[in-house]
């Protein structure tokens, strides 16, 4: 009888005013002691108020029957396909829909409705991956910053290769203490793309200098990951690597001259299919001929023999390094020792020399950097010191100026000008 008024009147009330009789209703429905009878006319009532016109009144439902374990399934069915103002509740929170469902609404469903499954505090595999594949930006940010997801490694990869170029994508993955290494180096290469396309945009650089320059990150990238990983964690990089082309000669040679003794061992491991064990022993042998063999094996260039040769003599007499930092740098004397045999050999070509000033350059670069550094970390320098210390320099530029080949002062009151400085 109560629920036979309810319906003639709501047939004329307001909006906002049915909206709040449904509220209460649908409360009913869910609390009250109501009998067979009853519950069944509020649950007629509740399906025929699916069909109103106002958003409001759906919407009050919704609210209600969100996180509820035994609302009516067909009235959440309905809810959860509704315009995203009525479904979000529902999408986010209803433990009544399947994964089924859901992976089909991600995939026809707007950006907002996407988001609201991506917050679900339940989202499994299934629906994490749909959202990886077919979903917006937005729903992939929600997904990567919901703690509760359930992400695999290949939607992970799947999110850096749809949207990995946006900054606030790669900036929440990296936080993440789970992101597999490949998924790092990934991440590298996209920012490593977008910033070329940046300068090359702008015209600042030429597009292979680039795409050069790019390079080169990515491979410093490349073992800055690869010096915190072991065992099955470097296995996986390396054949990451290898499947994506990027395990060049170029890169083994980088970690075997930044003391990366793993990275170098397990590419070795990769490419020639012989037993870690084997590869070990080859590689810490003097003798050069089962090292060349086991390069061979590995289908390095012969050119670079010469090369890795020296650099493993050079880190015989140097030793390893102990610390992850350590084994991100190239090592400088490590480098110009393999540079100055090879500038001697006449097996060796002139792009591993190229490359070889290049590695050259960056150490004494690297080497400089973490000196300065040190120095300033030592101690807090003095005001007065660092003046008279700038002084001191400029004094020294001064006494350069020269005159029938005599030093001789330019005039300039250089103290005087620091001072007031």
């Amino acid at each position: 009888m109560i629920v036979r008024q309810f319906i003639t009147w709501v047939r004329t009330a307001p909006a906002g005013e049915r909206a709040e009789a449904t509220r209460c209703l649908a409360r009913a429905w869910l609390v009250s002691e109501l009998s067979d009878d009853d519950r069944a006319a509020a649950e007629g009532a509740l399906l025929m108020l699916l069909d109103d016109a106002s958003p409001l009144v759906r919407g009050a439902m919704a609210d209600v029957f969100a996180r509820a374990d035994d609302a009516p399934a067909a009235i959440i069915a309905a809810l959860a396909t509704d315009q995203a103002s009525v479904a979000l509740p529902i999408l986010e929170h209803s433990p009544l829909l399947l994964d089924s469902d859901l992976v089909d609404i991600v995939a026809t469903g707007a950006c907002e409705t996407q988001c609201a499954i991506a917050r679900r505090s339940d989202l499994p595999a299934s629906v994490a991956a749909a959202i990886a594949e077919v979903g917006s930006a937005a729903s992939a940010l929600e997904l990567i910053e919901n703690p509760a997801a359930v992400l695999p490694a290949f939607s992970l990869a799947r999110i850096v290769e749809r949207h990995g170029h946006l900054a606030a994508i790669r900036e929440s993955l990296l936080t993440r203490d789970d992101l597999p290494a490949p998924i790092r180096l990934l991440l590298a290469e996209k920012l490593s793309a977008t910033l070329t396309q940046f300068v090359t945009g702008r015209a600042w650089l030429s597009p292979e200098r680039a795409r050069h320059i790019a390079g080169e990150a990515v491979e410093r990238s490349t073992v800055n990951i690869a010096a915190r990983l072991h065992g099955d964690d470097m296995t996986a990089l390396v054949r990451h690597l290898r499947g994506a082309g990027q395990l060049t000669a170029g890169l083994i040679l980088r970690a075997l001259l930044s003391g990366n003794t793993e990275l170098f061992e397990e590419s070795l491991v990769e490419l020639s299919g012989l037993p870690r064990s084997r590869v070990a022993a080859l590689v810490h042998e003097r003798g050069g001929a089962s090292l060349t063999a086991l390069l061979a094996k590995a289908g390095l260039p012969p050119s670079t023999f010469a090369a890795f040769r020296a650099a493993l003599e050079a880190s015989h007499e140097v030793g390893f390094v102990g610390t992850v930092a350590g084994a991100t740098r190239l090592r400088r004397r490590m480098v110009e020792r393999v540079l100055t045999q090879c500038e001697t050999a006449e097996t060796v070509a002139e792009p591993l020399l190229i490359l070889l000033r290049r590695f050259a350059t960056e150490s004494a670069r690297e080497e400089a950097r973490v000196f300065c550094d040190d120095l300033v970390t030592e101690d807090v320098i003095d005001t007065h010191v660092a003046v008279d210390a700038i002084a001191q320099i400029e004094r020294w530029g001064r006494s350069a100026v020269v005159d029938d080949g005599e030093v001789v002062d330019d005039g300039y009151d250089y103290d005087h000008r620091l001072i007031a400085a």
